[in-house]
């Protein structure tokens, strides 16, 4: 999978406004209402992440996420890290 240009990169991270990043990995925190929402949405994505075969990189502290996206064989963000961050926001949004 080919990494994203940094004209694509920009044009993606407009769109996925609550994202951050670079070239080697997208980066969004969430804060949930509670702690169980937030075990309940890394149960969703995890079921996601499995379905598309592409993993993030996920930290919980108490009720919040923090999620890191990233190609690791291709060495950077690619089309697969934006589909997983836009069914994050998915997810995300039905907390």
């Amino acid at each position: 999978m080919a990494l994203l240009t940094e004209d694509q990169l920009a044009a993606a991270l407009f769109e996925l406004q609550d994202w951050g990043g670079d070239s080697l990995a997208l980066r969004r925190s969430f804060e949930c209402p509670s702690f169980p929402s937030a075990i309940t949405g890394v149960d969703r994505i995890a079921v996601i992440a499995e379905e598309i075969d592409h993993h993030p990189d996920i930290d919980i502290r108490w009720r919040t996420l923090s999620f890191t996206v990233s190609t690791h064989s291709a060495g950077g963000v690619t089309e697969l890290d934006l589909e997983l961050a836009r069914r994050i926001d998915g997810v995300l949004g039905d907390l």
